[in-house]
């Protein structure tokens, strides 16, 4: 189980010199074997809240705790022999190493050619079209986002930080992304997102807003919430 207690992080506004609250006192339990997805407007700290999982952002007071053990001062390194696996926002792209590298250093071992499509085609994607293409600037923004997700099912682990993974993904591929979301249900599993048909997938609904106000709950006990507040907070798929 991977909690969060009383977490707050606060900035220093280079202008004004005073301190900005991104995340107040935010105390959350996120399951094992579900799937919690984070939704809000935009700059209420939900991606922040992210990088704090995964050790990029210590908070500013707070502990984040997995199984029983604090993991605050803990290292993106250390967190990820753990088990915590990451998938960013924007994808980062490596000059000069190839998927089939990626993949490779993501797993910790060799592959063959099943392997390889086994990762890549849950994104969807035919490896035998990319497994020797560098990941650089000739691969499009969608494409380096599909390379980035099966990096993250090849790593594998017990909990997946997902940042707006549908980024880029075409509509034909998206129920493929969904299915790879529940084929992880045994996992703990934390998705930020505004698309209505990934928040249908969740176990738990974790709410931001921009007044600091933090609300969680089942799927069915939040939709109310998320309909009287949809413009803000979630977009369908035909949206994007």
């Amino acid at each position: 189980m991977l909690e969060l207690k009383n977490i707050s992080y606060a900035v220093k506004d280079e202008q004004t010199g005073k301190k900005q609250t991104i995340l107040k006192d935010v105390s959350l339990t996120f399951p094992d074997g579900a799937i919690s997805v984070i939704t809000g407007p935009n700059g209420s700290g939900k991606s922040t809240l992210i990088k704090i999982l995964m050790g990029f952002v210590r908070p500013t007071s707070g502990s984040v705790l997995f199984n029983g053990e604090d993991v605050t001062a803990l290292s993106v390194t250390e967190r990820a022999r753990k088990g915590f696996t990451i998938a960013f926002q924007q994808p980062v792209r490596f000059k000069g190493i190839t998927v089939k590298d990626l993949l490779e250093l993501a797993c910790g071992r060799q592959l063959n050619t099943e392997g390889m499509c086994e990762c890549l085609s849950s994104v969807g994607l035919c490896a035998r079209n990319y497994i020797d293409r560098a990941v650089d600037g000739t691969l499009s923004g969608g494409e380096l986002k599909r390379i980035e997700l099966a990096m993250a099912i090849a790593k594998g682990g017990e909990v997946f930080l997902l940042d707006e993974p549908e980024a880029g993904i075409d509509l034909w591929s998206f129920e493929d992304l969904v299915k790879v979301f529940q084929k992880l249900h045994d996992k703990t599993v934390i998705i930020v997102s505004h698309q209505q048909r990934i928040l249908e997938t969740a176990d738990q609904i974790v709410l931001f807003d921009h007044d600091k106000v933090i609300t969680a709950g089942r799927k069915e006990e939040m939709f109310a919430a998320l309909t009287s507040s949809a413009p803000l907070c979630w977009r369908s798929v035909k949206e994007g």
